[in-house]
């Protein structure tokens, strides 16, 4: 995973610790569906579709400061924020914070590429994660959850080509 703590980070980072029982499995698969349940990208999915993605998935929690990606650096992760806030930081400046709901790294699993941002936690945050391996899994099994994203990164280059376009504008004003 591209979680970056800071030497000091890695006694506070908290990751899941596997179960042993069917029970406590079920359990945390059943939290994730019910975290999934509250993010708009997953309102159309079925139960089916939401119990897969809960299954190829893990729940993150890191604390404030955190850097989740790191522009430039391979991707092998896809990131869901549960709880928490993120900063995007380009080569090209600063975006929009991510809030719940908002999700960042699939650029990287869907073309190969580093990273395009630095992702940093500005809240202590909770993330649904899916690894490289199981992210096709999950666009194959979820096709209507492929169609949600395309909006999305649609969304995000139309944001970018007007921010484009605006300060070209503002250049040429001057």
């Amino acid at each position: 995973m591209d979680v970056s703590p800071t030497p000091d980070d890695h006694s506070r980072l908290n990751q899941p610790e596997e179960l042993d029982t069917r029970d406590a499995a079920a359990h945390s698969s059943d939290a994730r569906i019910e975290h999934l349940r509250r993010v708009s990208l997953f309102a159309d999915c079925t139960d089916v579709e939401l119990r897969r993605i809960a299954d190829i998935s893990r729940i993150v929690e890191t604390p404030a400061g955190s850097v989740l990606t790191k522009v430039g650096t391979p991707g092998d992760s896809f990131f869901l924020i549960i709880d928490g806030r993120v900063s995007v930081e380009t080569r090209v400046g600063v975006g929009e914070p991510l809030h719940p709901g908002d999700f960042f790294g699939e650029m990287s699993l869907l073309d190969g590429d580093p990273r395009s941002a630095t992702i940093i936690a500005t809240t202590d945050v909770r993330l649904l994660v899916v690894d490289r391996s199981q992210f096709w899994r999950l666009l194959n099994e979820t096709p209507d959850l492929v169609r949600r994203m395309l909006v999305v990164l649609s969304r995000r280059v139309r944001r970018l080509e007007q921010a484009t376009n605006a300060l070209s504008y503002r250049m040429s004003q001057s």
